[in-house]
This record gives C-alpha cells, sequence and structure tokens, in this order.
C-alpha cells in the first residue's frame, strides 16, 4: 500500500508530477432538496450529483532525482549549488496554474479526474521541512456550458403574439393611483 501511493501509481497535477502523495481525500456529494410542507416533514423532489472535489497532501524535495539534477546541471553551467530552487519553482508551478484557471486533468491513486481547477493551495512549513515543499491541493471538478441566442419568428407569423413575441420599447410609462374599495381609508373623491 506504501509503495503503491509513494512510488507506483502515478500522480499529477495537471502537468506537475507529483512526488509523493501523503494524503487523498475524494469527495462525491448528491444534493437531494428538500423543502418544507404545512404540517409534517419536509418533502423531496429532486437529487442532482454535486461536482466532485479532491484534496491531495503533496510533496517535493529538493533531494528528488529532478532537483538533484538540476543541481549537477548548476554546478557544471555556472558553478553555484541551488539551495531550494526545485521546491521553489514547483510551487510556482502550482500558483501559475491555479490562476491561469484553465481546466486541466489530476491523476491520483484512485481514479482520474478531468476538467479541473485548484480551488485552493496551503503550504505548511515548519524547521523540519525547510528543504521540502508539503502541499494541500483542493482541486473542484467545473462543467462548462455554451450558451447561444435566438431570434423568434416576426410578430405576423406567431399566432398569439401578445404571449410570445419579443418585448418592445413602449415608451415610459407612469404609475397611476388606484381608487380604494367603499370602507376603506382614503375617501373616492380626495384622489
Amino acid at each position: 500500500m506504501i509503495l503503491d501511493n509513494v512510488l507506483i501509481t502515478p500522480k499529477k497535477i495537471g502537468p506537475i508530477t507529483v512526488q509523493v502523495a501523503i494524503e487523498e481525500t475524494f469527495e462525491d456529494e448528491l444534493q437531494i432538496t428538500e423543502h418544507p410542507v404545512e404540517r409534517g416533514a419536509e418533502i423531496s423532489d429532486h437529487a442532482f450529483k454535486r461536482n466532485p472535489a479532491v484534496t491531495m497532501q503533496c510533496g517535493w524535495s529538493n533531494s528528488d532525482y529532478e532537483a538533484l539534477l538540476g543541481t549537477v546541471e548548476a554546478i557544471f553551467t555556472d558553478g553555484s549549488l541551488p539551495s531550494s530552487e526545485y521546491i521553489q519553482q514547483v510551487y510556482s508551478q502550482l500558483l501559475a496554474l491555479q490562476e491561469l484557471a484553465v481546466p486541466f486533468e489530476v491523476m491520483t491513486s484512485m481514479r482520474n479526474y478531468e476538467s479541473m481547477l485548484i480551488k485552493s493551495l496551503v503550504v505548511k512549513r515548519d524547521l523540519r521541512t525547510g528543504n521540502a515543499l508539503n502541499v494541500q491541493a483542493t482541486m473542484k471538478h467545473i462543467r462548462i456550458v455554451d450558451t447561444q441566442a435566438t431570434r423568434l419568428p416576426p410578430r405576423d407569423d406567431q399566432a398569439d403574439p401578445e404571449k410570445t413575441a419579443e418585448t418592445e420599447n413602449t415608451g415610459v410609462k407612469a404609475a397611476v393611483p388606484g381608487t380604494p374599495a367603499p370602507g376603506g381609508a382614503v375617501a373616492p373623491g380626495s384622489m
């Protein structure tokens, strides 16, 4: 189980490969509508599936193969020894992916998710995790719909244009005060 979660099953947040997935939380919810009635309990007349969400507790380290490869490359090109460039780069990629707000794919140990966006990124740092990046990323599925505009047929082609025709600008209308019924608070002649 530990080997599967850490090494075998590939995990990705968009184009970013997750080095270590510490914890994954999956949320699938069915929304059941409830309406109060005059007497008795609430009634339900509809249910719909809410968009799924996944939270991944992920980790990256400067001792990762890619980080070490970058360190060796930096030593041979300009003689420097980067300290935390790799984890800074991963964090910058996560922030850029969130800000871009373009749907992407998430691969977890349980299933793959399409059309996801990063809802939140939480980074925890302490004395022990100075050379590591510990991120809690919450991603949510989004549904994108396309709308269309259409024109109604001309008024002459409609059977009941008063009810079905497009709205028309008929000018400014002023409110006319009504006359109260006999016995009301205002005498009919005072208006």
